[in-house]
């Protein structure tokens, strides 16, 4: 198999900056980054790395910025495909490079924002990631083998890549059948996207954390206030469009639970409850792409740090940079 090189910002200027803000799911990164973006000198865009936000007509199950908060500050990537249409890891990385560039010609500061820790460091770290579109059919072809050999799916994935086979359980079909797909139609392996070539910018990355019975009161107090929004008109109107249940969109959180009640598998309080409980488990899914042991990321407890210390932070770092 052919690496395929990774194609980063073309330009050479080492001065450029990009400021990461990441954490879990109901931090407030988006609020944050917005007022973060309103405040630093010279003003700043945002460029989402929330692979939910991608999607057209999916807006209160992804906490979506709202038209008002688009209107406040530019954001990049966001609305940018259908839920039919799914972006693929090179897809987003390169668009995200491409924002950034253009966000740091126009003299301003580019802040990276979002819960998505693959799509996060693909960019931070410059993964080399081959091209190539999802294939959605030979997806469901995989996962229906692996539903009814999982051992088998995943023997074939070590014999194309050993190193993904050894990182993914075999019980998990659907991770293995998005790695033996990727290597299929790519020719790549899946785990060759990790070989890196940083971009040449200088990162400060921002966490964002709250202590775990404080973020899932958020995360419980979220859930409902999308209910009341209308998530479950706004799923019912994606399925009346025609967009299937199987497509990875629609089997996002909140989407899939609150499809299982309209297919009527459960009762509403029962897909509320899923909702807030997979959204848990995503979260601590998250931490693992996120560390607050990582000496890479300054961390910011938002119970006790305001935006005016966070700006100041940003501030004394930019600082540093020029004086370099």
């Amino acid at each position: 198999m052919e690496i395929v090189a990774h194609t980063g910002p073309a330009h050479k200027d080492m001065d450029k900056v990009l400021v990461v803000i990441v954490g879990p799911t109901a931090a407030g990164k988006t609020a944050i980054s917005i007022e973060l973006a309103e405040r630093v000198a010279g003003g700043a865009e945002i460029v989402s790395a929330d692979s939910r936000t991608f999607y057209r007509g999916m807006d209160i199950g992804t906490a979506k910025p709202s038209p008002a908060d688009r209107a406040r500050v530019p954001h990049h990537l966001v609305d940018v495909t259908d839920p039919d249409r799914p972006w693929s890891l090179a897809k987003f990385q390169r668009a995200a490079f491409d924002a950034i560039e253009a966000i740091q010609s126009r003299g301003r500061v580019p802040l990276l924002v979002g819960g998505t820790g693959q799509y996060v460091r693909a960019t931070v770290e410059g993964w080399t990631v081959p091209g190539g579109e999802p294939d959605l059919a030979l997806r469901a072809r995989l996962e229906a083998e692996g539903a009814l050999d999982a051992d088998k799916l995943h023997a074939r994935l070590a014999e194309l890549d050993p190193a993904a086979a050894a990182k993914i359980d075999p019980r998990n079909v659907r991770r293995a059948a998005r790695a033996l797909e990727y290597a299929l139609t790519t020719g790549t392996p899946i785990s060759w996207r990790q070989r890196k070539q940083p971009p040449p910018y200088r990162i400060l990355q921002i966490g964002l954390t709250l202590p775990r019975p404080a973020l899932y009161a958020r995360i419980d107090a979220r859930v409902d206030a999308m209910i009341e929004a209308g998530l479950v008109e706004e799923v019912r109107a994606l399925a009346a469009k025609g967009y299937s249940w199987d497509l990875p969109a629609m089997s996002g959180l909140g989407y899939k639970q609150i499809g299982e009640y309209l297919q009527g598998e459960c009762d509403l309080p029962e897909a509320i409850r899923r909702i807030k409980s997979e959204t848990r488990k995503f979260v601590r899914r998250q931490g693992a792409w996120f560390r607050e042991s990582d000496p890479g990321i300054r961390w910011f407890d938002v119970r006790r740090a305001g935006v005016k210390e966070m700006v100041g932070v940003i501030e004394a770092w930019r600082g540093e940079q020029w004086r370099r």
